[in-house]
């Protein structure tokens, strides 16, 4: 793998020394943060939500208080500050590059506002045809197959029964559909079972099929390295996409890492400012790579926050975060086994092919019954649902058609009482066995009963909340400044 340029680092100096993993959960902002339960008390909130959204590092926030002074619009400005703001910008983009081991002089990095937008830019670039075939799985985030059904057929591959991907079939699939597949299209992780792609096989039959691969990476970034490989490897990932809001970043920036040739060739998808070199009544003559594809003012804010939380975690080493995140995985797993009522998803031995997402169910409870206990008599974050990866759920709770359009025609006619799901307890790199142990000891209430509120469930949202209930929020963030509170939004498919 070629090596970074010298200059992709984002840490305050370069000499900044190795963090340990304590350092990561004390760099947390709102690790210790209280929040109310039903009983009155108040606890430090125990996250395990972050597949879908981490908290921020403080050293991240630190960097862009340092950088809000001198703030500007990048690329066209000719003040000091338009210009330190355009360099540190630009430098941002060099350092996801080198994150994930693209090539400088090959590859671009095109900054978005998340990876949905990433994966619907692409989709709008390749000048896909209707007969043209995009490969995917059943196990995608819908971000990774919605996009692709606007444009040409999209062929699914299944799973096995333990909840991996089929890779036989997709074997057959492109040999099946050789010269009419365009992409395969695959995550790099589950964000339901947490199983990582065998992505460097997959790309090496993709190109034997003569097709592209893109990897959703936006669940395998946080957690492991990450490495596109040199252009002429036939292992090389040929795009791959990332979100900052889930790697300590909540800043609103997505990455879309692909070759320069690809974007420098047609119309960018979204035009306006930024995007040209030069306009005349008659025509437009579009920028380079990145600039092409970034049009309008950008967030500068974003992409410096997530250059700096790469910065956070290289100094960590992602290998040290993922041994970490195995360690508490079989942790996890090791107590939750052995519970009576506890219904696990995916698989539940061999955890080193797996980021640190758990799905469960409750035996006899509603998955949003168990969630909103976890939340209001815990202080425990998780999800619940189907984690909008609806196909993949299905097939995981063993869902048979029939029961698919009862559920599909109470979802239409505005009842979620009774849709499927699961709760989803996700794992960050700061999370400690402690966290563990407070999950299964409330999972352990709850399968005996002990259950101190009444839970009402909304039919519309299919969520419940427990009887008189009603934090004020507005004294936990006092700009919340609403006069009547709206009904809380909840959604199955979050």
């Amino acid at each position: 793998m070629q090596k970074p340029h010298p200059e992709a680092s984002f840490s305050r100096v370069d000499s900044s020394p190795r963090l340990t993993l304590p350092d990561l959960r004390r760099d947390v902002i709102g690790i210790d943060t209280p929040v109310p339960l039903l009983d009155g008390t108040e606890r430090p909130y125990v996250f395990l939500d972050n597949a879908a959204s981490t908290p921020t590092f403080g050293t991240v926030l630190r960097c862009i208080e340092e950088f809000l002074p001198w703030y500007s619009g990048v690329h066209r400005g000719t003040g000091f500050k338009s210009l330190l703001a355009t360099e540190a910008f630009d430098a941002a983009h060099e350092v996801v590059g080198a994150f994930v081991g693209a090539d400088p002089e090959r590859n671009t990095v095109v900054f978005t506002k998340n990876t949905t937008e990433c994966i619907n830019k692409l989709a709008n670039r390749l000048a896909l045809l209707p007969d043209d075939i995009v490969i995917t799985t059943v196990m995608e985030h819908h971000s990774n197959d919605l996009p692709w059904r606007k444009h040409c057929h999209v062929v699914h591959i299944g799973m096995l029964p333990d909840g991996s991907l089929d890779l036989s079939s997709l074997r057959l699939a492109l040999h099946t559909y050789a010269g009419r597949v365009r992409l395969v299209a695959v995550n790099g992780a589950s964000n339901i079972t947490g199983l990582c792609s065998p992505i460097y096989d997959i790309a090496v039959w993709t190109h034997e099929a003569g097709a592209r691969l893109f990897v959703d990476a936006a669940q395998l970034a946080p957690h492991r390295p990450v490495a596109m490989l040199p252009d002429d490897d036939q292992r090389h990932i040929d795009f791959l996409a990332l979100s900052a809001h889930k790697m300590y970043a909540p800043f609103g920036t997505g990455a879309l890492i692909g070759p320069k040739t690809f974007f420098a060739e047609g119309e960018p998808d979204m035009v306006g400012g930024g995007v040209v070199e030069i306009v005349t009544l008659e025509r437009a003559i579009w920028n380079r790579p990145p600039h092409k594809e970034e049009a309008g003012t950008p967030n500068v804010v974003g992409g410096v926050a997530l250059a700096a939380s790469i910065g956070v975690l290289q100094r960590v080493g992602m290998d040290t975060v993922a041994a970490h995140e195995t360690e508490l995985l079989e942790y996890a797993y090791g107590r939750l086994r052995g519970m009576r009522g506890i219904q696990l998803y995916g698989p539940t031995a061999d955890l080193s092919g797996k980021v640190g997402t758990i799905t469960f169910n409750v035996e006899g409870k509603h998955h949003s019954l168990v969630a909103a206990i976890l939340g209001t008599e815990g202080g425990i974050g998780v999800r619940d649902g189907c984690f909008c990866a609806h196909p993949y759920v299905k097939l995981l709770l063993k869902v048979t058609p029939e029961e698919d359009q009862r559920f599909t025609a109470e979802v239409l006619s505005g009842n979620k009482s009774n849709m499927p799901g699961m709760v989803r307890a996700s794992l960050g790199c700061y999370n400690t066995e402690e966290d563990i142990d407070a999950l299964v000891e409330m999972l352990d209430r709850i399968t005996r009963g002990d259950v101190r509120g009444r839970y009402v469930q909304n039919p519309a949202s299919g969520g419940f909340t427990a009887d008189g209930f009603a934090p004020d929020f507005a004294r936990y963030f006092p700009y919340i400044t609403r006069t009547a509170r709206g009904e809380r939004r909840h959604s199955e498919a979050s």
